[in-house]
Parts: C-alpha cells; structure tokens; sequence
C-alpha cells in the first residue's frame, strides 16, 4: 500500500476528473450515506446494552466521539492519503469482505438464538468496524482525498469494538482472572498491615464478615472504560506515535490498579463495620472511574500540550494524470459492499421477525397427559412457570406416574412444552434438551448408551427419538425425547456445538413459521418394561395428531 505523508492537493472538483466526476461523486455520496445508516443501526440496536450494561455505559457517546474523530482526522491529523491503485483495491477489499464475513456470522447466530446473545452483538459491531475502516481507506483515495487514513480515523472504526458486549468465553475468562487477581492482592495488603484474612475463592473471609469479590468488582467494567478512553485521548490529544503508545501502555494497568485500590479500601471498612452495599459500593466506583479518566486526561495534556495546528498551506495540484479507472473500482468495491451488507442485514431481520402465530390456540396440554391408569399414582409438578422466561413459552406441562408393584417402584415422568409459530427457533428450542440441561443440575450422562432409536408402542412404531441414560447418586434414568417442528420429529443436535446449531438454523431457520413440540419421558425402566403399558398407549395416541 502506497502513502503519501506530505499535503496532499485539495479535493478534486467532479468537473476537474472530467466526464465521469458526476458519477463518482455520486458513488461517494452513496458510500457515506450508507456508511452514516449502518452507525445509527448499529447505535439504536446497542442501544438498550448502553442504558442497562453498567460495562458498557460509555457506549452511549460512540456516535458523538465517532464523528468527532473523523472530523478531527480533517482538522488535525496527519494528512495521509493513499494513491489510487492495486494496494487501495485489496484493502478495502479485504475489510469489505471481513465486514460481509462478519455480518453473515452474526444473521446466522441471530436466526439460531436470537438478536439479543452478546456475540451477536460483536459480530455485528466488528462487522461495522471494518465496513467503516473500509470506508475511510476508500474516501483517503486522491484526488477526491475526503478522509486522511491517519490514527483519528482508525480509532473512530477501532473503539465501536469497545463500546460492544465481549464473547462471552473471552468476559468469563478475563472476570476470573481479574477476580483472582484482586482478591489475592488484597488478601495480601491485609496482611501486610495486620488484619486477619482468608482467602476461599473470591471470597474474603474477616473476623466480622465475608467480602466477596463479584464481576461487578472484579474491575472489568473500568478496564474497558480506561482503554476505552485512553483509545480517545491518544486520538484526540496526542499526535506523536510514542506519546500515543505510553498512553495506551498506562490506561490498563491504571484501571486494574485503581480498582485494587477501591476493592482494598471497600474490605478495610467492612472490617471496621462499616455496611459497604449501596452507597459506598457505587460511589466508590464511580469515583474510581473518574479519578481514572482526570488522570488519563492530565497524563495527555502532560506529554502534550495542547497547541491548535496552523492550517495546511495550499498547494497546486500536481501534473500528473488522475488514475482515475482505480478510483472509480476503490468506491464501486465499497458500494458493492454496503449496498450487499444492507440486504444481507435486511433478509436477517425478515427472516428472525416475530410472527402473531396465527389465530390457531395452544392445545390444552394437561389434555394431552393420561390421568392415572388403575394402579397408578400420579403427581402434577407446579412452579414451571419458572422457567418460562428461558424457553419463551409459557405453555409447560409435567406429571410424574408411580406404580409399586411388590416393593418394585416404576416411575414414569412425561414432560411436553409447545410454542405456538413463529415464538422462538428451532435451534433455541435445542438449547434446552436433557442433553443441555440435565448435566446442570447433577446428572451424569452415559456416552456409550446414547443413541437415536425409533421405539414402539403397543405394536406402533414411533417416530425416531433420542434415548438417554443419566445417572446421579446411584439413580438411574432412562430418558427419550422428541422434538417436533411442523408436525415432523426433527433430528437432535448437540446444543453444546454452535456448528451443530448453525446447521439446524441453515436447514429450519428460512422456513415458514411452524408450531414446535417438545416431549421428554423418563423412566427408572427401560422402554422394554414399558412398551405395551396402557399409559404410554393413551399418551401416543394423544401425540399422534401431532407428528407422534
């Protein structure tokens, strides 16, 4: 990639590039209209993780402190302009194919659990990181030369990246490191001056009370804000590379020093007594956040004070022809780009929007369950509702059938949830299989007794279903489930893999909405004790209407 670093010449006029000045500007305008579009997109779609994320409250100024970056890459920055070319094509090539990359990732992710996981929220704002940083390679082109590709500019397309939710792999593992971290710190501190104190976790243990150490005050919220501000200022307020650099070398272990600080002085009071919940714990950690940022500021003003740049000189342009066939290919790449990123953003809403579910009611699913056969005991579970929230239904049903035959307890438990069309994914319905869940909260699966069988019942063949065999504290469980979409039982994927769960979004997610089924029977008997029981008789033909 070439770069001229010397003033470069005004911006050329359409009429000075001749006859195809007029479509180039057009092409132009268009690039920057869309570009301007996707940013408020992106700011109304990140929106609500800006006002309730305390993390990411300083998302809230990404849109202002973009635009002034941008223009104070005009104002003050270096004038760094790249000549039209082979080495202008591939870059913005590149970044538009990185940006197309990314936004694909995230539509399939959004199809499969919606728009609200944080990683779709990154992907999405990577994706716009790089469109934009293709945006600025192009319009830094000569002679049109309407951005500098400079440090201001590329901090407006870099900070959007920590104005996101991280991956959730990489916020756990950087939470924990730093919860460590501080708690072992402070332990030592105590020491130091005296105080008796034990470590479990992250938790402090002191002779009047426990202190625990949770995410909020593991520091990761003013880590981000530091390098979030300390990206700003190196933009804004520096212009030397090595002054630029120690500023970003400082930010984060200033705010994971500070926030020791703040964890040492919250632990000392509530040794001496003092009730640290409420009032200290935020005041705290907003005066942490802000003695972080007057220090960050004082330090750039420190290295460099601020002097306004005199205004570049005007220049003649140079004779030379204008390559222009280049220039041309540089905006038709971008526009080509944006111009797919926008119907590719499109068709994902479309295709992820929420449906009325048809005027069809939800079957009455205690119907669907057997009463007690003669012999029979039967028990209802309640409280489901509490689990409404993370299956998006509310229509759940369970019963559990016990029978003691001779001091031999056979249990049947049969459990059915329903999602009227168009209320949730096929693959967000995956995400809560035994598979998922069970594990959770104790159960232990056997690998080698998993398998995908087609059972029968009473002589009937049912539709193939995947047979489980958990155990937990001596107990086992054999369990088989269903899920039904549409009326046909789908194949079980495994919801830990987010392939797996890409390929059911890919194969159901374009789909027209359809009505999903899901039903679980468990047993302490294998399904050869129970095929030709009269309660799994009634239960099937109940089912059947619905693709059982």
């Amino acid at each position: 990639m070439t770069a001229s670093s010397a003033e470069p010449p005004p911006p050329a006029s359409p009429g000075a590039l001749g006859a195809a000045g007029a479509g180039l500007k057009a092409l132009a305008v268009w690039n920057i209209a869309l570009l301007v579009a996707m940013g408020v997109a992106l700011s109304c779609h990140l929106w609500g993780q800006w006002r309730h994320n305390p993390d990411l409250s300083h998302g809230i100024f990404m849109p202002l402190i973009c635009a002034l970056l941008l223009l104070e890459s005009r104002r003050s920055g270096a004038r760094r302009h790249l000549r039209p070319g082979a080495a202008a094509v591939a870059a913005t090539t590149l970044l538009a194919g990185a940006a197309l990359a990314g936004l694909a990732a995230a539509g399939l992710i959004a199809v499969s659990l919606g728009w609200s996981p944080a990683i779709v929220d990154f992907s999405l704002t990577a994706a716009f990181a790089c469109i934009l940083l293709a945006g600025v390679v192009t319009l830094s082109v000569e002679p049109l030369a309407i951005l500098p590709l400079n440090w201001c500019a590329f901090c407006a397309a870099a900070l959007w990246l920590l104005a996101a939710p991280m991956p959730p792999g990489t916020y756990s593992t950087v939470t924990l490191r730093l919860q460590t971290w501080v708690t072992g710190n402070v332990i030592a501190a105590l020491h130091g001056l005296g105080v008796a104190a034990l470590q479990h976790g992250n938790l402090i243990e002191l002779a009047r009370t426990t202190v625990g150490v949770e995410e909020a005050c593991s520091g990761i919220r003013s880590l981000v804000s530091c390098v979030f501000a300390g990206l700003f200022l190196s933009a804004f307020l520096l212009h030397r590379p090595w002054t630029r650099v120690l500023l970003l070398l400082i930010a984060a272990p200033l705010a994971i020093g500070m926030n020791f600080v703040r964890s040492f002085i919250l632990t000392l009071l509530a040794n001496a007594g003092v009730d640290i919940t409420g009032g200290w714990h935020d005041a705290t950690g907003y005066g942490v956040l802000g003695v972080t940022s007057a220090i960050l500021v004082g330090l750039a003003l420190l290295l460099e004070p601020r002097r306004r740049p005199a205004p570049p000189s005007p220049t003649t342009p140079p004779e030379t022809p204008v390559r222009l066939r280049a220039l041309v290919l540089n905006h038709a790449i971008l526009a080509v780009a944006l111009t797919l990123g926008a119907g590719l953003a499109l068709f994902f809403v479309v295709q992820t929007r929420p449906s009325d579910g048809g005027t069809r009611p939800a079957p009455d699913l205690a119907a669907l369950l057997p009463a007690a056969p003669v012999g029979w005991e039967m028990r209802s579970s309640a409280g489901l509702d509490r689990f409404a929230d993370s299956l998006q239904t509310h229509d759940l049903a369970e019963r559990t059938y016990l029978r003691d035959t001779g001091g031999r307890i056979t249990q049947v438990t049969v459990y059915i949830a329903y999602w009227p069309p168009g209320r949730t994914s096929v693959s967000t319905v995956a995400l809560h299989t035994p598979d998922a869940c069970w594990p959770g909260a104790g159960w232990v699966p056997v690998d080698s007794l998993s398998a995908r069988v087609a059972p029968a019942v009473a002589g009937r063949i049912l539709p193939p279903a995947e047979a489980r065999v958990f155990t937990y504290k001596g107990m086992q469980q054999f369990v088989w489930f269903w899920h039904v979409y549409d009326g046909a039982a789908i194949t079980q994927r495994d919801p830990r893999s987010v392939r797996e769960l890409l390929s059911i979004a890919w194969q159901y997610g374009f789909r027209r909405d359809g009505a999903q089924l899901f039903v679980r029977v468990s047993s302490n008997r294998p399904w050869s004790d129970l095929a030709e029981e009269p309660l799994l008789t009634e239960l099937f033909s109940h089912l059947q209407t619905f693709g059982l």
